[in-house]
């Protein structure tokens, strides 16, 4: 009940600011005059929706991958006693499962940030969207959180060895040096994750709006919308039509 508890916790303070950035990034697409500035009504507004109206599916959502998670650590505590090729294979699988269910999540979420839908309606219509787009390669293809991850790591190797070298300056011996890299990394990695988690709420978001309202891309923003356009067809010539 504590693990499950704990990622729970997580996965909603998570969630809530991908739905948050979602709507935030979904004015700016369909009403660019009310988010002018970071801080413009539209992400007072989208914050607001975002543990008001939407805070229930934002915790049911969470709640599945929740579950997983717990269950996934429970198996993998039980593998560390006896690691026999049963609990191998339910961590195998379990973790297959987590994959898919934060996947379903990422882009079902933006849906929830966008109109405020219930978050198996945001589920079902998200895929649709993409299926009758004739995008399922196009958001395979999309590499930006395994990128933003790796600059994460990036950041937090960093920082752990600025760790170490305030500990050599400080005048602390060789056995401290392995605690200020564990610090400093852990710092980093936290602090650069947040904020690239924005990033990428961002990025999915456009991917959502670009399928579903091109024209009110073309109409508010035309040399973002040229752009992007011009880049796509590069990338994806067949499953790319606009």
């Amino acid at each position: 009940l504590f693990l499950v508890s704990f990622y729970w916790t997580h996965q909603v303070i998570k969630n809530t600011v991908h739905c948050t950035v979602a709507g935030t990034v979904g004015t700016w697409w369909f009403a660019p005059h009310e988010a002018s500035s970071c801080c413009s009504s539209a992400v007072r507004d989208s914050w607001i929706r975002s543990v008001t109206t939407s805070f229930g599916s934002i915790c049911f959502g969470s709640l599945i991958v929740a579950i997983i998670q717990a269950t996934k650590e429970i198996v993998r505590q039980m593998r560390e006693q006896d690691d026999g090729i049963l609990l191998c294979c339910a961590e195998c699988l379990i973790g297959c499962l987590e994959a898919l269910a934060e996947y379903f999540n990422k882009w079902a979420f933006v849906y929830v940030g966008l109109y405020g839908y219930s978050f198996i309606d945001s589920g079902k219509n998200v895929m649709t969207l993409f299926k009758t787009r004739g995008w399922t390669t196009i958001i395979t293809d999309n590499l930006v959180g395994s990128v933003l991850a790796m600059l994460s790591v990036g950041v937090g190797l960093i920082t752990g060895l600025i760790g170490i070298l305030l500990a050599s300056m400080k005048g602390l011996g060789a056995e401290f040096a392995g605690g200020a890299f564990a610090v400093g990394f852990i710092v980093g990695l936290v602090l650069t994750s947040v904020l690239m988690s924005v990033v990428e709420s961002a990025t999915n978001t456009v991917i959502v709006c670009f399928a579903e309202s091109p024209a009110e891309f073309e109409q508010n923003h035309p040399e973002l919308s040229r752009a992007m356009r011009e880049t796509w067809r590069q990338a994806w010539p067949v499953e790319f039509r606009y």
